[in-house]
């Protein structure tokens, strides 16, 4: 497996004197702080991936309504069970019951009939957040979930199930950077590098999010699974440090 990365960085020179590092360091009479941004990047197959499917209907009633989704909806978690998907891996992320409006611009007389809009019913929304970690079955799960009811599928969002060992690549990628342009600008200064005296980290997951197109409504009429293409992820590290450079 390749692990690809891209380091970049940024440096500031402040002039010889007696300054302060961030950190409050009091850097040495003479000596230069050099301040630096590098990147440290390494990739790899995501081996998981989240979206959302859910099922809204619409009743008379709200009572209706939610009726009709509460037994649609136990059909969809019982498919993404028979599916493979564990119970700690289906979570509800939203259910909502809202009125619907008739039209007032149907009515006969629209611009004189002043009379608010009437509720003619409801409708009710349930939606699970889903991680999938058999990723060639991605769009089997995805199938049956359609043909269990779910009528919205969102997503999906690649990652790694255990991330630490790429970002510590991503981190050493960028130290590995750091120290390179310090010894640079040193030599080019007639410095040397001394000491760093911070550094700081920020960064993570840096991927590609596609859109997940809606799945087949009509699964009965094709064998094939809907495709889902999982490409890669990018672990993305960011550091920042201040380094004391000396004659």
């Amino acid at each position: 497996m390749k692990f690809p990365a891209w380091m970049l960085a940024t440096a500031a020179l402040t002039a010889p004197l007696t300054a302060h590092a961030a950190s409050g360091t009091e850097i040495a009479a003479g000596n230069t702080l050099l301040s630096l941004n590098a990147e440290g990047r390494s990739t790899r197959t995501p081996d998981l991936a989240s979206f959302s499917s859910g099922v809204t209907t619409q009743g008379k009633t709200a009572g209706a309504a939610m009726s009709a989704n509460s037994a649609a909806m136990n059909q969809v978690i019982a498919a993404l069970k028979s599916a493979g998907i564990a119970d700690r891996d289906i979570q509800t992320s939203n259910i909502s019951l809202n009125p619907l409006y008739e039209d007032i611009s149907r009515r006969p007389n629209p611009q004189s009939d002043t009379r608010p809009a009437r509720i003619i019913g409801y409708a009710a929304t349930n939606t699970v957040q889903i991680r999938c970690r058999d990723l060639a079955n991605m769009g089997r799960v995805i199938d049956a979930l359609v043909t269990a009811g779910a009528n919205e599928v969102n997503g999906p969002n690649f990652g790694l199930d255990k991330p630490d060992v790429a970002l510590d690549e991503a981190r050493i990628s960028a130290m590995k950077a750091l120290r390179s342009r310090a010894d640079l600008y040193a030599k080019a200064a007639g410095l040397r590098v001394l000491r760093f005296i911070s550094i700081n980290e920020s960064g993570g997951y840096e991927q590609p999010r596609p859109m997940m197109a809606m799945a087949r409504m009509a699964m009965a009429d094709s064998a094939a699974p809907t495709p889902v293409a999982a490409g890669e992820v990018s672990m993305n590290i960011n550091l920042s440090a201040q380094i004391e450079l000396a004659p």
